[in-house]
């Protein structure tokens, strides 16, 4: 057994009309250095195309909110293209652009083109920001605090350019990758010029980039830097979003005004910078700063958000989700009855051709049936850069899985020169595979982790976008290409997963239904995980299981064993003086995450250690996790006493990787008489409601519910008992029956002999109906009984079967640790 580990302290929006927290994302996937202006009541945008060909895909919004493309502006492929700016001057848009060593300007008349071919401006510098004053005087900053006056026509430069702003001088002790002022962005406001500037570096550590303020009264300054700096920038890596920075300033058509900047969400570099936006506040002295809260824009015009990523390619032409690589060669493409054919060139998907699109969530699937031509290799990858890539790639004779450049396996292709490859991405890790018909799978590799295939390693400012690859001689033929969020809804859910333990074993157990009733225990009611060989205390109680919004599997478990001394782990019976600390008197708590529900990855967690005001805590137990959509973050809430006082519900916040607490206990719940313990919450939300169903030591231990419109607080006492035993009961749990609007209750019976749960059933959760224990009414289980403190999840087919398929082949009995093997770990754990 591993060391425990102590833990140190430190999609799309759903929208409505009232005020509502940032910041919000509001176009996913790999959209960086956002550039926007307002035209009446429109808005456009557009953002930085790199080496995508074709380049600068403008979107355009009637609210700030929804987002529809409606073109590509550049055709012309001239170098990396990047950190635009989108202008509209007089009748006229202009792009601003970087490329190639010098800067460029594209232009047209209207916002959906025709668009011009690009004009070389003959400057260097990056980022460039355009700003006319009230003469007519047209000027562009670029990088470095540097400006020169454009001409009329904004097509040409007058003069040389000259350094006129230094930038903001931000704390030396700051994480950054550089000084690196860029991204000047001009308005004009009430008698000032506003600059909005980005500093820090643009990837690098979490805490790199930023938006900084300076006002003039001139455009060629002097400038004043804002005493808000930084407006935007990530202090911790603990935070939602890294590296934010690359600030643009709109007003609406309601006079509010808001910043949209670009932010790498936390762990997913691959993903790209994506586009977020935050309400603005002017102040009293004529600054700018951000808020949390703001009212949307209403508009009687709907428009239909995001871009559609499949393709049936049975349009004349290619849609705009698509862009080339390194090249813009339209003419290598046909389009015929329902068939995109892609001529070949190069030999690998380094050097081949490519058609690439932008991938939006962190759990995606996607597949394409392939055709390879006479001498065509063909296939789908992620591709992030020549030096970084992984997916499947065939000649009809042979498959070669790239799990990255230098590391492939060739295996047989049994399937030919047809055949349907699909890559699963959960999580930054791949599984590939590929098909005949789309309904029998064979895997070809698994767990390929792609997680370091970003820009901190590779440099380029890309993300890892799926990518159609065509190589070799002739052309490959592509159909159905298909992209999804891989995260599964109640309508794709079709068995139960419930997970428990046993006084017997203090390890974690596993059943699987079909209906809903009956459960059948895995690995021959043996458990999966011995909790000796995961917990400090060398037995784990009280599991919970919760499939978070990136799709993976959290388990929370108590890290205790209450017969440890009988069992030979442990010496005493409790680890600290009973009379002073109370029954269990544990301090930590198990935490694992998975994909598959197989193989977990594990953290060991001490609340006592994570601050000094934790030190004398009596007890952490019964974890439950669930997710807070306001902050956007995964919450762990349990119960904790501070030594033998009465227990209550608390909760912390939990980082993705589910192996750090990111916060201090808070109080979620506690009982009105402070003498009263309150453990074992459960919450459950319906429609716009939390139900928090807890057990009240209030007399004889039972059910009670407290109702919130918050996650975190503000749950009303209701003094009603829900459960129907006579005797006492504890650790319920809420479950939905799948496809009804039902939902089952489920509650441990520990005062009868054997243990056993009991089941209500609700539809509105005031009135409940009595199902009764397991095996004494329409509940049952068929090997195994006594079970303790559970948990029920959904699970698709697909997922119950292959959890069935692995205990039935790895089938594996309990044996407790030996005393030397105890010693050990005692020793590891120190």
């Amino acid at each position: 057994m591993k060391k425990c580990i102590l833990l140190f302290l430190f999609t799309l929006m759903n929208w409505s009309f009232y005020a509502q927290e940032y910041p919000k994302v509001i176009i996913p996937g790999d959209y960086p250095d956002p550039s926007i202006i307002r035209d009446g009541e429109d808005y456009y945008m557009t953002h930085s195309p790199f080496y995508y060909a074709p380049g600068f895909l403008i979107w355009h919004s009637r609210d700030l909110v929804n987002w529809e493309p409606v073109c590509r502006a550049l055709t012309d492929w001239k170098g990396s293209a990047m950190a635009p700016d989108l202008v509209k001057y007089k009748d006229k848009f202009y792009i601003y652009y970087p490329a190639a060593g010098t800067n460029w300007v594209i232009w047209a008349n209207d916002i959906q083109g025709p668009w011009s071919k690009p004009v070389d401006l003959k400057i260097g510098g990056i980022d460039p920001g355009h700003i006319a004053d009230e003469n007519g005087n047209r000027y562009l900053y670029v990088n470095e605090g540097e400006v020169i006056r454009l001409t009329d026509d904004g097509l040409a430069t007058i003069g040389e350019k000259k350094a006129v702003y230094a930038g903001w001088e931000y704390p030396q002790k700051w994480n950054t990758e550089c000084m690196c002022l860029e991204s000047p962005k001009l308005n004009y406001r009430d008698g000032y010029y506003y600059m909005t500037s980005a500093q820090g570096g643009t990837a690098g550590p979490a805490t790199s980039h930023m938006v900084v303020a300076a006002r003039s009264k001139s455009p060629l300054g002097p400038w004043e830097n804002s005493p808000y700096n930084p407006i935007v920038h990530t202090y911790s890596s603990h935070d939602n979003w890294w590296s934010k920075g690359h600030g643009t300033l709109i007003d609406d058509i309601n006079g509010n005004w808001w910043i949209v900047y670009h932010a790498y969400a936390k762990g997913y570099h691959t993903l790209g910078r994506q586009t977020l936006i935050e309400p603005i506040e002017w102040t009293t002295d004529g600054w700018y700063r951000t808020k949390t809260t703001a009212t949307p824009i209403r508009s009687d015009k709907q428009i239909k958000h995001g871009i559609e990523l499949s393709d049936d390619f049975s349009e004349a032409s290619l849609g705009l989700q698509w862009t080339f690589w390194k090249e813009y060669a339209p003419k290598s493409l046909t389009l015929d009855n329902g068939t995109l054919w892609i001529k070949a060139k190069g030999s690998t998907p380094a050097n081949g051709r490519l058609l690439l699109t932008t991938a939006e969530d962190k759990n995606y699937e996607t597949q394409v049936e392939i055709n390879t031509g006479n001498g065509n290799t063909a296939g789908l990858i992620l591709f992030y850069n020549e030096k970084a890539y992984a997916g499947v790639v065939s000649d009809g004779k042979k498959f070669i899985v790239y799990q990255n450049t230098n590391k492939q396996l060739e295996l047989p292709n049994e399937l030919g020169k047809r055949f349907i490859a699909k890559i699963h991405n959960q999580g930054n890790n791949l599984r590939i595979m590929v098909s005949k018909d789309s309904k029998e799978w064979i895997t070809l590799a698994e767990k390929v982790d792609v997680s370091q295939m970003h820009h901190n390693n590779y440099h380029g400012f890309y993300a890892l976008r799926i990518g159609l690859l065509s190589a070799g001689k002739g052309a490959a033929g592509f159909k159905q290409f298909r992209y999804k969020n891989a995260i599964p809804r109640e309508k794709d859910m079709s068995a139960y997963l419930m997970v428990f333990h046993k006084d017997e074993t203090h390890g974690l157990y596993m059943a699987i239904s079909r209906d809903g009733y009956t459960f059948t225990a895995l690995n021959d009611a043996e458990p999966v995980i011995a909790g000796d060989t995961i917990a400090c205390q060398r037995g784990i109680r009280d599991p919970h299981i919760y499939r978070g919004p990136d799709g993976a599997f959290y388990l929370a478990m108590t890290d205790l064993h209450v017969f440890a001394k009988r069992d030979g782990y442990r010496e005493t019976e409790w680890e600290r003086d009973g009379k002073m600390y109370g029954w269990g008197n544990n301090r930590g708590l198990v935490l694992m995450k998975s994909w598959d529900l197989v193989n977990w990855k594990r953290a060991n967690i001490r609340f006592d250690k994570l601050t000094a005001g934790l030190s004398e805590i009596g007890c952490a137990w019964a974890p439950e996790v669930t997710y807070n959509e306001k902050q956007g973050k995964l919450m762990i809430y349990y119960t904790m006493r501070f030594r033998n006082e009465a227990n209550k519900l608390y909760y912390v916040y939990v980082n993705d990787d589910f192996d750090t607490i990111e916060s201090l206990p808070q109080i979620l719940f506690e009982y009105p008489n402070e003498d009263v313990s309150a453990i074992d919450g459960d919450i459950t939300k319906v429609g716009d409601k939390y139900h928090l169903f807890y057990v009240a030591h209030d007399g004889t231990a039972g059910i009670k519910q407290a109702v919130s419109n918050r996650v975190n607080r503000d749950y009303e006492y209701d003094p009603r008992w829900y459960d129907f035993e006579p005797k006492a009961c504890e650790a319920p749990t809420v479950w939905k029956r799948i496809g009804e609007d039902k939902w089952v209750l489920m509650y441990d019976v520990y005062s009868v002999t054997p243990h056993n749960f009991g089941f209500i059933e609700t539809s509105d959760f005031a009135n409940f109906k009595n199902l009764g224990r397991f095996n004494e009414g329409v509940m049952k289980t068929t090997n195994y009984s006594a079970p303790k403190h559970g948990a029920v999840i959904h699970l698709t087919a697909e997922e119950a079967d292959k959890l069935e398929k692995y205990w039935q082949k790895n089938k594996r009995k309990f044996v407790p640790m030996t005393s030397v093997e105890v010693a050990q770990n005692n020793r590891d754990g120190e």
